[in-house]
Order: C-alpha cells, then sequence, then structure tokens
C-alpha cells in the first residue's frame, strides 16, 4: 500500500454552475479532492464566504474525509462562483465571477506551517488575478522550498500575463498545461519551432524538473531533462461526460506518482486513466471507481 502524502491545493475553491445545478470545483480544490481519492492527504488551501455555498463546500470535502482547516472564511466576499456553458464542440466555457472570498487568501502561521510539511503543491494563475492572494501564494511557494510545486498553468479569460506567468513558473519545479496553453507560452517566450521543441524549451528556459502536456484523447506527454516520456491513451464514451475537472485530475495522478517516485509510464498510465474517466463523468470531483483506486495504491 503506498503511503499518503500531503498533496495541497492552493488557490481557488468554488462551484461551478451549470444552470441551476451547483457542483463542487475549482482546480486546485479538484486536485487535491482526487490525490485523497488516490489514497493520500488532499489538502485545500483557500478562502470562501460565510454563506449557503461556503457550508456546502465544507460539508462536501468533510464527507470525503478531507481536512478542511486550511480553508479561511471571510466575513464579506462570497464563495466562488464559475458559470459553465458547454460549446457546441463540447468543450467548457467559463465565465468566472470576481470579487469572491479566494480573491484575498491570507498568508498565516498555520498556512506557513504547512508549506513546510507538504510532499506537493499544485498551483494556477487564475486565483492570482487579485494582488492579496497573489502574495500570500507566492509566500507559501516560497517557504516550500524543498517541496514538488506543480504550476497548473490553467489560463482562464484574461486573468493572467507575461509578469504571472514568469513569475510563476520561477517558482515551479514542474508546470502542466494544455497544447493551446503551450502554444500562448510559445508565443509569450518564443520556445521553439516545433509542438515537442517548445516542451523541452520551456522546461530548460525555467529549469523546470518536468513538463506535462495533456493532448486530449492522445493523453498525456512528460518532457524531462533529456527524454519524452507517453503511455497509451485511453479511450472511453464522453458523450454523457462535460469534460469539466479531467486536466486536473491528471495534474493528481502525476503528483501522486512524483511523490511516491513511481516511473513516468506507471504514473503516466495512471494520469491517461483517471483524466479519461473524469472526462467521461459529469462534474469535476466524481467517485473513482475501484480499479483506478488500487492501481493507485501500487
Amino acid at each position: 500500500m503506498a503511503t499518503a502524502k500531503k498533496i495541497v491545493g492552493l488557490g481557488e475553491a468554488l462551484f461551478d454552475l451549470f444552470g441551476d445545478e451547483a457542483r463542487l470545483g475549482g482546480a486546485p480544490l479538484n486536485v487535491a479532492v482526487h490525490a485523497q481519492q488516490l489514497g493520500n492527504h488532499g489538502l485545500v488551501v483557500s478562502r470562501i464566504g460565510q454563506d449557503d455555498y461556503g457550508d456546502r463546500l465544507l460539508d462536501d470535502l468533510r464527507g470525503r474525509d478531507m481536512n478542511v482547516d486550511y480553508i479561511q472564511h471571510d466575513p464579506d466576499l462570497p464563495t466562488g462562483q464559475v458559470i459553465v456553458r458547454m460549446s457546441d464542440s463540447g468543450e467548457p466555457d467559463y465565465d468566472i465571477v470576481s470579487n469572491v472570498a479566494w480573491d484575498v487568501l491570507q498568508y498565516d502561521y498555520d498556512l506557513e506551517d504547512l508549506a513546510r510539511v507538504a510532499d506537493a503543491i499544485c498551483f494556477g494563475t487564475l486565483a492570482q488575478r487579485n494582488g492579496q492572494s497573489r502574495n500570500t501564494i507566492y509566500r507559501f511557494l516560497e517557504t516550500a522550498r524543498h517541496t514538488i510545486r506543480l504550476l497548473d498553468v490553467n489560463l482562464r479569460q484574461e486573468y493572467y500575463d507575461r509578469r504571472i506567468l514568469t513569475r510563476s513558473l520561477e517558482l515551479a519545479t514542474a508546470a502542466k498545461l494544455n497544447t493551446a496553453e503551450l502554444r500562448v507560452l510559445d508565443e509569450m517566450f518564443s520556445l521553439g519551432a516545433s509542438f515537442d521543441d517548445a516542451a523541452f524549451a520551456l522546461r530548460k528556459k525555467f529549469d523546470l524538473q518536468w513538463v506535462a502536456v495533456t493532448r486530449g484523447h492522445e493523453g498525456t506527454s512528460v518532457y524531462t531533462a533529456d527524454e519524452q516520456h507517453t503511455a497509451d491513451p485511453v479511450v472511453v464514451d464522453c458523450s454523457q461526460g462535460d469534460a469539466v475537472g479531467a486536466g486536473d485530475a491528471t495534474s493528481a495522478a502525476l503528483l501522486h506518482g512524483a511523490t511516491h517516485r513511481w516511473p513516468w509510464q506507471q504514473t503516466l498510465t495512471l494520469a491517461n486513466r483517471l483524466g479519461a474517466f473524469v472526462a467521461s463523468q459529469r462534474g469535476a470531483c466524481p467517485p473513482l471507481p475501484d480499479d483506478l483506486t488500487r492501481l493507485a495504491a501500487v
């Protein structure tokens, strides 16, 4: 049985609103939930409002036996919300509500203590749209100097720029992004002539241990100092799913493998299977089937 690791999701915690239906969401939260389901200690570092959505979020996480001690409560701002609409091609489109609780995440002694003992951290660019949370995220990462720090590039609307991406990549030890996001970074940093060249160049430019690129139904590739790693993609029926959270599930699997020092082939097999399963379901954090949890326990 694999030893449980402390895997932190640092940033936004919110609800995705699909019409009248509200589902738990936020990329860092999703990563922590899936890390918990894989047998680790998934920990959410975020801030919520003192409202019904905040209560629901805590109840949901407690129902998954997750520690909620690092979720702060804001007396004035509401819990985060994202309005999700599905495009004709089946891809989700996000309208992210601004001026919410996770925009003002505070750095305190509890977060400092957690940063020193975390085994891995996943953070993104969205939660950096406000200076208060951005500074808290940077302080947390600077404290966690000996920890795996995964930047989930996760570009959303106008909430990123070259300065934020540069500083985030400097503080990260690894990065995960999709093909569209790699093209954006290629243009921003003039990385390379080909797709693979750009991924290798991104790793080298920011001295990252590895870069993971998700390619939809083709699965995920990982680029290290001298090699590209792949595993067989997984074909599933996604006609009843919404694809929300599939990339976050992949991030959780990558961190599970990295913290347990798995070979890349084993890690990517889990990442492809977990990402494909979540893409075939509705919502970002569905319960995992036994075959996936058994795969993680090897």
